[in-house]
């Protein structure tokens, strides 16, 4: 099992389609694909016609056993997207209950880590979408994975977001006492603005080495297949978008590490 996190503390930079553009391609091509949606908002999930409102089992029930995971639980929360080798844990907005009941609850920050070790010969894919901000669920991405993608809207704003994101990554990595593999994705890139263009040379000077070559244009074909609850390459495998994830898709087998070997949890 090949577990990777899609993390930025600013929203709208393209973490859920991103979740979904690579997972879409990675079952197109036969790989059985978990999706993890760990965002209270819920957008993972919506976009594939749940209600986050009205969801009554949820990643949420994963953490309400002090820190430990039923061995059963897992698969019993998993729902098909209604394409092949395509699942994913759904969020519900009971999530935001968490840091609060994160408190009082020992080893809360390792229960993603557990879950997974449930499924870890069901599963050749982990794909895990995460919500803008520092807390219990970030920090249970962050253990749990062994890559870890960063989206960034090529824009001023999201660069600053970005320098937010790595100062926690920091931090995170002197917490494990481990080096977490990272990729700068750029996103929603228009070669036609100078901001843009701008933005993108700023990445490319700043992540030098952490920095997937190319960009994920601006394309609105992914607004059209979110709301048809397709992933993009089935709405529109032709699309300049699926073209650019099916290259960083391509890029990102080819350089991440093997990180195949299930982790070691303790409480």
């Amino acid at each position: 099992m090949k577990i990777w996190a899609v993390a930025n503390q600013k929203g709208g930079v393209g973490k859920t389609t991103t979740v979904v553009g690579l997972g879409g391609l990675l079952a197109q091509q036969g790989q059985r694909v978990l999706m993890v949606d760990l965002d209270p908002h819920g957008s993972l999930t919506s976009y594939f016609q749940h209600n986050p409102d009205e969801m009554e089992q949820s990643v949420y029930q994963l953490f309400q056993h002090k820190g430990d995971v039923p061995a059963h639980l897992p698969a019993q929360l998993i729902l098909n997207s209604g394409y092949e080798r395509l699942d994913f844990l759904p969020a519900s907005t009971s999530l935001a209950m968490l840091e609060r009941q994160a408190v009082s609850q020992g080893g809360a920050g390792l229960v993603v880590s557990k879950t997974l070790a449930c499924l870890w010969e069901d599963y050749d894919y982990v794909l895990m979408d995460t919500p803008p901000i520092l807390g219990v669920l970030l920090i249970n991405a962050l253990a749990a994975c062994q890559q870890l993608l960063l989206p960034v809207q090529t824009e001023f704003l999201a660069i600053k977001g970005l320098e937010r994101m790595m100062r926690t990554l920091q931090m995170v990595m002197k917490s494990q006492r481990r080096a977490l593999p990272y990729l700068v994705v750029p996103t929603m890139f228009d070669r036609r603005t100078q901001a843009s263009v701008g933005s993108l040379r700023v990445l490319r000077q700043t992540y030098d080495g952490h920095i997937w070559p190319s960009a994920i244009p601006v394309d609105t074909r992914f607004r059209d297949a979110s709301r048809a609850g397709q992933p993009p390459n089935i709405h529109d495998p032709a699309s300049r978008g699926v073209a650019a994830y099916a290259s960083l898709l391509k890029y990102l087998i080819s350089h991440a590490p093997d990180a195949t070997v299930r982790h070691q949890v303790s409480s």
